[in-house]
């Protein structure tokens, strides 16, 4: 504890005990751990404790009786050479990466176009950006016994469709050339509700005065794009499409309901494997 010395109406100096500042940041210290404790417990609990487990899974043969009483022996790399060795594990993973690369590419191009579309706030645009969204709101079941019934073989409605058109009956979901096509279809009409939200919520963001100034210079609606708009949302882009990744990546109901990774695996993901 410090002291201050002051003089009273006679002169006579007086000594006061001043406040001790030392306490001020220890007690700022322990009052920022608790904030951050149950920060801390919440991942080390729900994610580090997790990824310790597989890793312990991963690197051990287990059996029901082992996973449940304990003593699994340590395999060491064994089970990842199982998993890479098997025959099928090859296109699996190169099906995931076609299927992952194509839904992100042509969720992220036509939301990005939607919401530019719908950024113009046209008469009954809000109806219309409403009803884009039905396809992110409604049960995957739901969208991919749609899309099975759609297109079916037999009695689809898009080869009713291809058929007035002159063009034959295609097997979407039968045939391996169109099978992985078939999911991703339904996967990339899904994705683009999301995409179209997140990236119109980004526009909204965007002061409307780089845009009039813009027009002032004579800068064409291409430019300001590619210029303002793109750049702008960047960060915004990023988010989208890295929550678009790890969704893509753990893709199952769709493919299960609509192929269930056939026919012949060709369209087995690693989710599906």
């Amino acid at each position: 504890m410090s002291s201050l010395s002051v003089r009273d109406r006679g002169g006579v100096a007086v000594t006061a005990a001043a406040p001790s500042r030392a306490r001020r940041p220890r007690a700022s210290r322990w009052a920022a751990w608790a904030f951050l404790a149950p920060v801390t417990v919440y991942l080390l609990a729900f994610y580090a404790y997790p990824l310790y487990r597989n890793v312990d899974l991963s690197i051990r043969h287990y059996t029901v009786r082992s996973f449940v009483q304990g003593g699994a022996p340590f395999s060491g790399l064994d089970n990842y050479s199982t998993v890479v060795d098997d025959p099928t594990f090859g296109p699996a993973l190169l099906h995931t990466i076609v299927f992952t690369v194509a839904s992100l590419v042509f969720q992220f191009a036509i939301g990005l176009a939607l919401a530019v579309f719908f950024s113009r706030h046209f008469r009954l645009s809000a109806i219309l950006r409403a009803l884009f969204l039905v396809p992110w709101l409604l049960p995957l079941i739901v969208s991919a016994s749609t899309w099975s019934w759609m297109l079916n073989s037999d009695s689809g409605i898009v080869n009713s469709v291809l058929g007035y058109a002159g063009v034959g009956p295609v097997n979407w979901l039968t045939s391996p050339d169109w099978s992985l096509a078939s999911v991703i279809i339904a996967n990339i009409w899904i994705g683009i509700p999301f995409n179209l939200v997140v990236l119109y919520s980004g526009l909204q963001a965007i002061p409307r005065q780089l845009y009039e100034a813009a027009e002032l210079d004579g800068a064409s609606g291409r430019q300001q794009f590619w210029r303002i708009t793109f750049p702008l949302l960047r960060p915004v882009s990023a988010i989208t499409l890295l929550l678009g990744l790890v969704y893509t990546l753990k893709v199952f109901d769709i493919i299960w309901i609509m192929t269930k990774g056939g026919p012949t695996d060709s369209s087995t993901t690693l989710a599906t494997w």
